[in-house]
């Protein structure tokens, strides 16, 4: 076969493999139905390539949205998690940030919920992380929490596990959250934009990070080969985080490095970190049947 037919060939089964992938996947809710501020006037799908390996990558976000992972009855929890892949704010990585971990926590009866926010450093874009990708963060955790009775879930334990550009905005939403403006002509903007606990992975560490014995509770983890940045950066969060008495646990993983996620391929605490992080949600009791 000459060499371009076989490329479009390929093309058109990767395009192929996409759309039937996001066709098994459970429907997806718009956070803005009625259009994301600051997003008039873009428009065009969501573009997902595929990595050789398969994996699902998505950019040109517009219309952020939430995707529900909800556990069987008889596992159900009450607790919930609002998942945020990461991808250096240009892209998100679909598959062992997003839909794989997802997965598992409505395995293990925590209500998970996808979050594709839009991208501040995609080539071309115009948005910002403070002014768009962050509040599309907020907006998801007040939705889950303002349908909490609908999915049948506990109001005050909504919390955020982040990947790398993912858990820089975790820790962003932790830090910069409010409790709702009652008075506010959008039901969702009274509900509160408070994660009750965190979940961050080798994230972005912001700067001048607003602490205090409101921040949440979180589970910390990175690889001990990932950047200085991330590495250094993290142990030093844990400190702050426990100066501020802030209950914290932290795992940095010798001979790992970055964006591992939740892959087959993972080995050792690669594997492993999944397990702890639910033992850490029942020692601090966020998924005990109520």
């Amino acid at each position: 076969m000459h060499l371009r037919m076989r490329h479009i060939v390929a093309v058109l089964v990767l395009g192929a493999c996409a759309n039937a992938f996001a066709a098994d996947q459970p429907q997806s809710l718009p956070l803005w139905p009625d259009g994301a501020p600051g997003s008039a006037g873009r428009t065009g799908p969501e573009s997902t390539r595929l990595t050789e390996l398969g994996e699902h990558i998505v950019s040109n976000v517009h219309s952020p949205s939430i995707t529900p992972y909800l556990p069987a009855p008889q596992k159900r929890t009450g607790a919930a998690l609002v998942v945020v892949p990461g991808g250096g704010h240009a892209e998100l990585w679909m598959d062992h940030e997003g839909y794989r971990v997802a997965q598992f926590l409505a395995d293990h009866g925590v209500a998970a919920f996808i979050l594709k926010y839009r991208l501040a450093r995609e080539k071309g874009s115009t948005y910002t992380i403070d002014a768009d990708e962050l509040p599309d963060l907020q907006r998801a955790i007040r939705t889950v929490r303002s349908r909490a009775g609908e999915w049948q879930l506990d109001p005050n334990r909504i919390g955020v596990i982040g990947f790398s550009a993912g858990g820089e905005l975790a820790l962003l939403a932790g830090t910069r959250f409010d409790e709702g403006t009652p008075a506010a002509a959008s039901t969702l903007d009274g509900v509160s934009s408070r994660p009750d606990f965190e979940v961050v992975l080798y994230p972005g560490i912001p700067k001048d990070l607003r602490l205090s014995t409101r921040t949440p509770p979180m589970f910390l983890l990175c690889g001990a080969d990932d950047q200085p940045a991330i590495s250094q950066g993290l142990a030093e969060l844990y400190l702050a985080l426990k100066r501020s008495s802030v209950p914290t646990e932290l795992h940095i993983y010798a001979g790992i490095g970055h964006g591992f996620g939740i892959r087959p391929s993972n080995t050792g605490p690669a594997a492993a970190w999944p397990q702890q992080m639910f033992e850490w949600l029942e020692r601090q009791g966020f998924t005990k049947r109520r």
